[in-house]
């Protein structure tokens, strides 16, 4: 989990290309929503002054968000400006993705079964 949390981070900050699974997305989301408000609730109950620290966060893990969330619509198909439907993205967000390559790349999901493959034999 914290594996994907760190490709999404670390290497893939601004990578609004490609393909994101349903999986990396939401693993993503759960961590960065548990990091954010673990941070805001700890630093608040020392000083109020230091939950700013949160702010920063959120606002240094903006752009691997938004990059990550085109990268999902991207995975079923849609443009990323999708994402400033709410509901609509949503939904977007929890469909899987299509099978096989499309416009945006390669299906991410057979990428990782022929790499799991390899490594059985």
């Amino acid at each position: 989990m914290l594996e994907m949390y760190k490709k999404v981070v670390f290497e893939n900050y601004t990578n609004f290309n490609g393909r994101a699974r349903r999986r990396e997305f939401w693993l993503f989301t759960l961590l960065n929503t548990i990091i954010s408000y673990g941070l805001l609730l700890i630093l608040s109950l020392i000083s109020p002054k230091l939950a700013l620290v949160a702010n920063v966060y959120s606002l240094a893990v903006l752009i691997p968000s938004i990059a990550v969330g085109v990268r999902r619509m991207n995975d079923v198909g849609k443009s990323g400006w999708f994402l400033l439907i709410p509901i609509y993205s949503l939904i977007l967000a929890c469909t899987e993705g299509e099978k096989g390559p499309n416009q945006y790349g390669a299906d991410p999901k057979n990428q990782l079964e022929d790499l799991e493959e390899i490594g059985k034999e």
